[in-house]
């Protein structure tokens, strides 16, 4: 197959095995791209890609425009606080009048969930989502996936634990899915008040108590507790959050011997993760990070066609 099974990314619940593997292999190029001194390749030249992020955003933002301007795309950034939305113009005549301007391929995070499938309704473009509400994530997904595949060489047959906020992870749900069909067996782990109803849907292993949840476990992605939602009441306080979910070092002792740690980050140290975990040799946090180019190259490359003109 030249190209994805489908001509966006909106998430990667129902994206099949050999979609996931295609980006990871591809990501494997791009890995050496950005390795190089000259870490520009010439492969979509004439590509214009809008990053549409109605969120904040720090690390996906940059990592897709470095991303972006390494294929050499031309790239154009939207941000929603300096744009006529304050004005009271609504999404769809914002997105039409900017694909107006001959736009190919739109990044887009929002807050509201559903709104890159509404974008694949109103414009020819190519949508990728990076993040929406508390739906998904799917790059992040992808590269924490290929993150551990880079370091096992396999994802089937690991045991991965997903550590935080379920409820309100978009990251969380992404890899669960991905990580469900490469064949890994996921389980999640974190406060009652912070599961989702009904769970048990996803299919995993589900435990309250980290220590449980840790045991025999390859790979521990640690997620960020959302310390603007704490206000509601979801956490008595960040200190008793730490004592019964966080990622110290006598935790570690559970783990498989060859383990891994991984953060999306933002980290809130010393609440989710300790510093001695986050820094330690067994972390792939800064991986993560870099890798994440790669990997967002690869599905811009794939979703683009340009293989197909390059008869890959």
């Amino acid at each position: 197959m030249s190209r994805l099974s489908s001509r966006h990314l909106l998430g990667l619940e129902g994206v099949p095995k050999e979609d996931i593997s295609r980006i990871l292999e591809t990501a494997v190029s791009f890995r050496e791209v950005i390795d190089r001194t000259i870490k520009k390749v010439p492969t979509l030249r004439g590509v214009t890609v809008l990053n549409l992020f109605y969120e904040p955003s720090t690390r996906t933002r940059i990592s897709f425009e470095l991303a972006e301007k390494r294929l050499s795309a031309d790239t154009v950034n939207f941000s929603a606080s300096t744009s006529s939305v304050k004005k009271g113009e609504s999404l769809r005549d914002t997105v039409q009048n900017i694909e107006a301007m001959k736009i190919d391929m739109v990044v887009v995070r929002h807050r509201s969930t559903g709104v890159p499938y509404f974008l694949t309704q109103c414009m020819a473009a190519n949508i990728i989502n990076a993040g929406d509400g508390a739906h998904e994530h799917p790059t992040q997904a992808l590269l924490d996936m290929f993150t551990i595949w880079r370091k096992y060489g396999r994802l089937d047959n690991l045991r991965v634990v997903l550590v935080g906020d379920i409820k309100h992870s978009r990251v969380i749900r992404s890899n669960i899915w991905g990580l469900q069909t490469m064949g890994a067996s996921v389980a999640l782990c974190g406060p009652s008040t912070l599961h989702p109803v009904e769970v048990e849907k996803f299919g995993c292993d589900v435990y309250t108590n980290v220590d449980e949840a840790l045991d025999g476990a390859d790979v521990v992605n640690v997620m960020r507790i959302q310390l603007e939602r704490q206000q509601s009441g979801l956490l008595p306080s960040q200190r008793e959050y730490t004592n019964l979910f966080g990622i110290t070092k006598d935790r570690l002792k559970r783990l498989n011997k060859n383990y891994t740690i991984m953060h999306p980050g933002p980290m809130n140290r010393g609440v989710e993760i300790a510093s001695e975990v986050a820094d330690s040799d067994n972390s792939v946090i800064l991986d993560q990070v870099t890798n994440g180019q790669a990997v967002r190259m690869a599905v811009l490359y794939l979703l683009s066609g340009r293989q197909e003109e390059e008869g890959m």
